[in-house]
């Protein structure tokens, strides 16, 4: 048995054993089993005996619904698929031959070029599907199976196959699931602070938000269970999903552990709500190996998930992709047919081009230099916030992603300070209360990026924070507080690690 397979079937064993807490016997049986059947048989049987039956249909607003395919939409797919020799007079696609461009030469910082010849041009001009592009839907495919191996692979359709759409950038996507999902009073949960345009896309949807209690670890499990134990089983008010940032939360740093991601999964199958696994910053995680997602933990067809290349190829690309249940990638699909028909084609095929020239062994190695790049950034950051701001600010290491998430002291919010003071030095940071469900509360917090400035202005960043407010002793505490409290938390721990 290799490794690969072993540690699979210990995961989906785990979960068998959790889910469905088999007595002594039935253990016994079913590793006895092992000995008998291929590895792979038996991961299915044991998906088989996760598996709950999802009614996709409760969780749909009338909106989405009632969404049909769009004849037109449906020739383009069709056409897509014949071969040169169609003679079609169907769709109202222009002719390639009024197109100005007619091929293209990509150098990539390695030297190598991708090139797009006149024939590929032609395509990447043209209207395409709109699920994506298909080599590149094929490649992000492939993707998802490699790095999560969902256990829904291998269902039916209509039993939460997982499927994948790509999306103009990941924002487009998310906007398009809440777009699905949100009915006016509607309860939906998260945990706070959270990435500001997931607020602004909810609070025009007029859904009730439920805060849910976080730590610097993240979501905390038991609270989660005691928010939901106020809606009786079978309640159609019961919050319809759980929004999160797992990896590098934004604008946290806060990632979630696999054991509290295990937990979470549970309780969402107990209370039969879904799980939007918002995670841009899956590939900047900066230690390995990588932790297990929501989505290979998704044996029920529960999971949501969102994927850029924003961070790792090119934010103006607007390449996202949503992968989850076949039944709600398909009302996704819908609702991109009758909005921007598909994400850029030329954007699309470029993109394949480059992941196909370097494989999945060139990507991850690409993700590697990228990953290197900012875990480097981060630690000059944090070496700065340490020369500066010791006692007068507070800070946790970040896990992943691009942010450094700090606790001013003696400073009951932020925004002034930043928008008056900090602003008139030429420096920038993104006050807290940008983060929060209520934006008119007061937050002591800031988010300073380390993505794209320099070590030197790294450096000089952190001092120029400390003069801005001109936090003297007499504006901090007389001594720095020990621990500090995330903002909704119910627990407390020591906040500035400088170890990562």
């Amino acid at each position: 048995m290799g490794n690969e397979a072993a540690t699979l079937l210990q995961r989906r064993f785990s979960m068998l054993l959790r889910v469905k807490k088999l007595d002594d016997y039935y253990v016994h049986v079913v590793v006895g089993v092992i000995y008998k059947i291929s590895i792979q048989c038996f991961i299915l049987v044991v998906d088989s005996l996760l598996v709950v039956q999802m009614n996709y249909s409760r969780f749909l607003t009338s909106v989405s619904a009632a969404r049909e395919t769009s004849p037109i939409r449906a020739l383009t797919a069709i056409m897509l698929k014949s071969p040169p020799s169609l003679i079609s007079l169907a769709g109202g696609v222009p002719n390639v031959n009024t197109f100005p461009f007619k091929k293209a030469s990509i150098t990539v910082n390695d030297g190598s070029v991708v090139e797009i010849g006149e024939d590929l041009m032609r395509t990447a001009l043209q209207y395409s599907s709109s699920q994506g592009y298909p080599a590149l839907l094929s490649w992000l495919t492939d993707l998802q199976k490699s790095c999560h191996n969902p256990p829904t692979l291998n269902y039916s359709p209509e039993n939460g196959k997982m499927d994948v759409c790509v999306t103009a950038g990941s924002q487009e996507g998310l906007s398009k699931v809440f777009d699905m999902l949100i009915s006016p009073g509607d309860n939906i949960l998260l945990d706070e602070p959270t990435y500001a345009g997931t607020l602004a896309a909810l609070r025009p949807l007029r859904c009730n938000i439920v805060k849910v209690p976080a730590d610097n670890h993240g979501i905390i499990p038991q609270s989660l269970k005691d928010i939901l134990s106020r809606w009786t089983p079978g309640d159609p008010k019961t919050p319809k999903f759980l929004y999160t940032i797992p990896n590098g939360g934004n604008p946290t740093g806060i990632s979630l552990s696999t054991e509290r991601k295990e937990a979470i999964y549970k309780i969402a199958r107990e209370y039969d709500f879904l799980i939007i696994e918002d995670d841009p910053y899956y590939f900047l995680q900066f230690t390995k190996p990588w932790a297990p997602t929501f989505l290979s933990m998704d044996v029920d067809g529960r999971v949501i998930r969102t994927d850029s290349m924003s961070k790792i190829l090119s934010s103006g690309l607007r390449i996202g992709f949503v992968t989850g249940p076949q039944p709600l990638i398909e009302r996704i699909v819908l609702h991109v047919q009758t909005s921007t028909l598909h994400t850029s084609t030329f954007t699309q095929v470029m993109t394949s081009q480059l992941l196909h020239q370097w494989g999945l062994e060139g990507f991850l190695q690409h993700v590697d230099r990228v990953v290197d790049f900012y875990r480097s950034q981060r630690d000059v950051m944090l070496s700065s916030a340490e020369k500066w701001l010791t006692g007068l600010a507070e800070w946790q290491c970040p896990a992943a992603g691009m942010f450094l998430w700090m606790k001013i002291n003696g400073i009951s919010d932020t925004e002034k300070m930043i928008m008056e003071k900090a602003f008139k030095k030429e420096v920038l940071f993104a006050p807290g209360n940008g983060f929060l469900i209520d934006k008119s509360k007061p937050c002591p917090y800031v988010r300073a990026s380390f993505s794209s400035s320099s070590p030197e202005q790294i450096d000089q960043l952190p001092c120029e924070l400390k003069s801005a407010p001109k936090l003297a002793p007499k504006f901090a505490p007389k001594s720095a507080p020990k621990e500090a409290l995330m903002p909704g938390s119910e627990t407390s721990e020591p906040l500035q690690q400088m170890m990562c």
